[in-house]
């Protein structure tokens, strides 16, 4: 029999952007959250904000970690702690939900899976909360069941605007904070996640070529939040050592279902592309039909014949069926969102603990995000080398 949600307990490790999502999310679904971990001044005020009770400052996350009080660490903090803030976690035997990407490399993140196949090790999760929107649920059970046929090829982009200029600053930029990929590694990974889980395969090669249009850029004297503005006139020039935008090609094995072998894909992906902000695309083609959807329209997608009329199936409605069922609340024409998909992608880890392990795992594992760190390390090596390069076993 499952605990009712309710009964567990969530500590956030980080206070930007992120983190009070994650917060949200979780309230959302009756969890408690019960302690806050930061640096004191942003720990005290996001606990005040959101009634929490611990609040652990001078980012002590080993305290959050070994509270009693806290059943599920949500790890919310820059890229290079991933790891370190993961393994403290399950050592003190909490079950974790991990921010994206799981690591700065394969040698970080593969502590992380060692850690996790250990006997009784708890639940770990990354945040590829894409897969959560219905319709990328929809997409899935349509490509598993064969309704677009064998599946040919992929293509799409996630496009953003919010560094397209020089003095647009974020820890996010600096290889040092978070990785050598940037473009690629923050937002291309979330299409590459959810390509993958819609497909139910991986890829196995990459083409690669990835720039950077800002050779120079302008910093803060000090760290700001994620989207901050700062004044021009107080900020200091760097030399940017990660990418602006590329161009992926990726090639797919086979998935269980059969549908799927050999895949051809393609993504553009940009952090500088103006007037968008976050414009997640993809569509997959089959030889009995196709389906699009964007991140930016999320209650649609639209399905391709060439024999029929082309569909727009909205979510709520005919045509969204009970794949997604536990994983949408609002009746059609109430839109669901950002939000949403994070909610969903906690109810689904935060059921498969208080069941017991007994719900099925949809949501990204720790292989998972080890896995999307290879793919990082392949394509900037192709790019590097400009040849096609294979994913590391």
């Amino acid at each position: 029999m499952s605990l009712p949600l309710h009964t567990l307990r969530a500590g956030i490790i980080g206070t930007g952007f992120i983190g009070p999502v994650h917060i949200e999310g979780l309230k959302r679904l009756g969890v408690q959250v019960t302690a806050i971990c930061g640096s004191t001044k942003n720990a005290q005020a996001t606990a005040a904000k959101w009634g929490i009770r611990e609040v652990y400052g001078d980012y002590d996350y080993r305290a959050l970690c070994n509270s009693p009080d806290v059943d599920v660490v949500h790890i919310t903090s820059p890229n290079k702690v991933h790891v370190e803030q993961a393994l403290a976690a399950l050592k003190a035997g909490k079950h974790v939900v991990c921010e994206k990407p799981l690591g700065m490399t394969t040698k970080e993140t593969a502590k992380v899976v060692a850690a996790v196949h250990k006997p009784g090790c708890p639940v770990f999760a990354v945040n590829y909360m894409c897969r959560f929107f219905p319709a990328v649920l929809q997409m899935r059970a349509l490509v598993e069941r064969g309704e677009l046929g064998q599946i040919m090829h992929v293509q799409g982009h996630f496009f953003q605007d919010w560094l397209l200029h020089d003095t647009d600053y974020n820890w996010r930029l600096l290889a040092s904070e978070g990785g050598k990929l940037r473009a690629v590694g923050d937002i291309g990974t979330h299409w590459i996640d959810a390509v993958s889980f819609v497909l139910g395969a991986r890829a196995e090669s990459v083409f690669a070529h990835l720039e950077t249009f800002h050779k120079t850029r302008f910093r803060p004297k000090g760290e700001v939040q994620t989207f901050a503005v700062v004044d021009p006139k107080k900020m200091v020039p760097y030399a940017v050592d990660t990418e602006d935008f590329g161009s992926v090609l990726l090639r797919f094995g086979k998935s269980p279902h059969g549908f799927v072998n050999g895949v051809h894909a393609n993504a553009s992906i940009s952090q500088v592309a103006a007037g968008w902000k976050c414009d997640l695309y993809l569509g997959i083609y089959g030889t009995q039909g196709s389906v699009q959807w964007n991140f930016q329209d999320p209650n649609e997608i639209r399905v391709g014949r060439r024999d029929a009329p082309n569909q727009i199936l909205q979510r709520g409605t005919a045509g969204f069926s009970t794949d997604v069922a536990n994983f949408t609340d609002n009746p059609g024409g109430h839109p669901e969102g950002f939000p949403d998909s994070h909610k969903m992608n906690y109810r689904a880890v935060y059921e498969h603990i208080a069941s017991g392990r007994k719900t099925p795992v949809l949501f990204a594992t720790a292989a998972d995000g080890h896995y999307e760190v290879q793919l990082c390390e392949a394509i900037l090596k192709s790019s590097q080398a400009g040849r096609w390069v294979t994913v590391s076993k």
